[in-house]
């Protein structure tokens, strides 16, 4: 889905998105001459890989999400949630699939190995 940064206003706007069955739903409103705020809730199932036995397992993911957007390159270090769309065209899908690999790319253990408190080591 995807909103032109212009079509934004002061009135929230109100959106709703599944991608690979993580559903993101929430507002955009105007925050700032060239900034919107986001806020949403992310929720769904993702499949992650074990990173101790390298099973496969579902995960639930349930988190808030607040991001600010914006259509310029800005230059901050006070807020790090800044997704920069410079063409002007938000793209809420590229925000999903960018919030479920941040979580893919972190480390897992899956519930069996969670609970494992035994020297884990294997030889290749």
């Amino acid at each position: 889905m995807k909103i032109v940064f212009d079509k934004v206003g002061q009135s929230i706007k109100p959106f709703d998105l599944t991608v690979n069955g993580v559903r993101l739903e929430g507002t955009l409103a105007k925050s700032g001459y060239h900034r919107l705020a986001l806020k949403g809730e992310l929720e769904g199932q993702i499949e992650l890989t074990c990173d101790r036995c390298g099973d496969g397992y579902h995960h639930s993911m349930k988190s808030p999400l607040q991001l600010t957007l914006s259509d310029e390159v800005i230059e901050t270090e006070d807020d790090l949630d800044i997704i920069e769309f410079i063409d002007g065209v938000i793209d809420l899908e590229f925000i999903v699939q960018s919030e479920i690999a941040s979580v893919q790319n972190s480390y897992h253990y899956c519930e069996k190995c969670d609970n494992d408190n035994e020297i884990f080591e294997q030889e290749f």
